[in-house]
């Protein structure tokens, strides 16, 4: 099968055409089987085809393929919403609007906080990922490759250490830079937002600092500064929360939404404090596709799948068995490049470091290869590409993740 019509600035990184799926298994087309520890980037929470999603795309696909909501308004997408707002565990007024993708999603927040405010500025933070479209090309905390070539970017944007434990960045020091940044780059009283990722994704799952969360809850508050929550990688359920923020004990303005809200086909939301929300002009927000009525079906079907008894015991189990094996591996020694255990939840991370604690980028590409040969599909992430960021689904059968962990253990021994 030819790709010469193919852009080759996508960049691929299994080189295989895959065919099929169900739940946390694919098949390629001369028909080969792999265990999916990517989950198309984190947007398989449910798995290939759950039953659920497939029935409601069916069914919506018998009564209306696609309307233009600003054209005249559905009933999937308004059932959705009122779904969707009541689903956001926050205690405020919540209304939203749906769009085609995250990055999406990104872009209209950033309309909405400048409408809010009256100001531009925005603040994010290194390693961060929000999208490939041209004004979150700038919100990402990483040149290469997203930025490069492209030339100026919308602006303005400045960028603070992301702090973590999982990268060794402390509140203190974030504290510290964001006292410079506005003492020495820019007035505080020109910042329209922040936008920060509760676990960074692309980043290498980064679990953010609690302290500083909240440290950053406060000063937005005294300072008249709207706070972006990015959801899009760590929501429904990855982190064995409905969303991530939870975990922080703060309530963001604005939460971006993407990845599994629908099941696998494509969606995205921005939601938050309805005078936000509503604070543009008619004809301010929409698009032809955003909120397409087969999509606003799914992503009911996976809102009613989603309950917080099944997110809870799905996150616990694929944590658990992620956990004990990588206690195991370092107990065993089982390789000298195994680094760190990062992020929380399911939303986990594994480090391959060299014995000096450079970041062992050579590994990974080999353990990639070597683990798509035995029948197991990885995805790299953080910012040397030295991180193996599990995203397989969280109804993965307990057998399948068993599976898919021995085979990672047999890949990480080979390594060299």
């Amino acid at each position: 099968m030819s790709r010469e019509t193919i852009s080759q600035s996508i960049s691929i990184v299994h080189p295989i055409s895959l065919s099929h799926g169900k739940n946390a298994e694919v098949w390629d087309t001369s028909g080969k089987r792999y265990i999916d520890f990517v989950g198309g980037i984190g947007v398989l929470n449910l798995g290939h085809c759950h039953p659920g999603v497939v029935e409601a795309i069916r069914d919506q696909a018998t009564q209306l393929t696609h309307y233009a909501f600003n054209a005249a308004p559905h009933a999937p997408y308004i059932e959705l919403m009122d779904r969707l707002t009541a689903f956001m565990p926050v205690d405020y007024p919540v209304s939203g609007m749906l769009t085609n993708s995250g990055a999406e999603a990104a872009e209209n927040a950033l309309k909405i906080v400048r409408g809010a405010t009256g100001r531009t500025a925005v603040i994010a933070f290194d390693g961060a990922f929000h999208g490939r479209t041209l004004a979150t090309l700038n919100l990402n905390g990483k040149v290469a490759p997203y930025k490069q070539k492209v030339g100026v970017l919308p602006g303005p944007v400045y960028h603070l250490p992301y702090p973590s434990a999982d990268n060794g960045v402390t509140c203190a020091e974030a504290l510290k830079a964001m006292d410079r940044l506005f003492s020495v780059e820019i007035d505080v009283n020109d910042v329209a937002c922040f936008i920060i990722e509760p676990v960074q994704g692309e980043g290498g799952f980064l679990a953010l600092d609690i302290e500083f969360a909240q440290a950053l809850r406060r000063f937005c508050d005294e300072n008249n500064i709207l706070l972006i929550i990015d959801e899009i990688q760590s929501g429904f359920g990855r982190t064995g929360e409905r969303f991530a923020f939870s975990r922080l004990g703060i309530e963001p303005d604005l939460i971006l939404l993407g990845k599994s809200i629908a099941g696998g086909v494509p969606l995205g939301a921005v939601v938050g404090r309805k005078a936000l929300m509503d604070n543009l002009p008619k004809g301010g927000l929409g698009g032809t596709y955003s909120g397409n009525p087969i999509a606003c079906a799914a992503a009911l079907a996976t809102l009613y799948a989603m309950t917080d008894e099944h997110l809870k015991t799905w996150g616990l189990q694929q944590e658990e068995a992620i956990v004990s094996r990588y206690q195991t591996w370092c107990a065993q020694g089982l390789t000298p490049y195994l680094g760190r255990l990062t992020g929380v939840g399911a939303m986990r991370g594994i480090e391959l470091a060299n014995a000096d604690g450079t970041p062992a980028s050579k590994q990974l590409t080999q353990l990639l290869g070597l683990a798509r040969d035995a029948g197991l599909l990885l995805m790299p992430s953080g910012k040397s590409r030295h991180i193996i960021r599990l995203l397989a689904p969280l109804t993965i059968e307990p057998a399948v993740l068993e599976e898919g962990l021995d085979i990672l253990e047999a890949c990480l021994k080979q390594l060299d």
